[in-house]
């Protein structure tokens, strides 16, 4: 029941703040890009649902050898920890995604599930980065420009509302940390 309730309050809550951010999507989302622009960000969407991040772990196996396995370990753990809270926060506020909730907002690409809140490619993005980053500072340069793709991405592909991407990179950053510190 306290569940249930939760859940309510929260959907209720998402849906007021979803309809404020309406306008700003509207105008991001109207900006015509140059079609290389709209091809790079779908690009980092696509890269970014897994791809990216588990070249990025073998590439460190097959660089570093035995030396990758923490890294490598702590990313595997922190993604499944990540895996697992956006997608009970998904099933619980069942936040439409922009493009359902304002037909004037244009979807650029496919998600990957039905709702919007929060953003697990964010999320996932910036606990990979800094997972990795803790482990390898040199790969600093490679994997925060990619993540601050990642994120643009949901916003001008119609695919996310701002505070998804505020809350998935906050919460990415707090799942990092606290598998860092264990």
């Amino acid at each position: 029941m306290q569940f249930a309730r939760l859940s309510l309050v929260a959907h209720h809550g998402l849906n007021r703040l979803a309809a404020r951010e309406h306008a700003w999507l509207e105008r991001l989302n109207g900006v015509r890009l140059p079609d290389w622009e709209v091809g790079l960000l779908r690009l980092a969407s696509r890269l970014g649902d897994g791809l990216f991040w588990y070249a990025l772990m073998l590439t460190l196996l097959a660089w570093h050898g035995w030396e990758a396995i923490p890294a490598v370990l702590h990313m595997i753990v922190a993604g499944l920890a990540g895996t697992l809270i956006y997608t009970w926060l998904k099933g619980a506020t069942e936040r439409p995604r922009p493009y359902q909730a304002c037909p004037t907002i244009c979807c650029l690409t496919a998600p990957l599930d039905r709702f919007s809140f929060p953003s697990g490619h964010t999320l996932h993005a910036v606990v990979f980065s800094l997972v990795a980053t803790a482990h390898f500072p040199a790969l600093g340069w490679l994997v925060w420009p990619f993540t601050a793709l990642v994120a643009a991405s949901r916003l001008v592909l119609g695919l996310h509302y701002v505070s998804d991407v505020l809350v998935g990179a906050l919460l990415g950053g707090a799942i990092a940390a606290l598998m860092l510190a264990l």
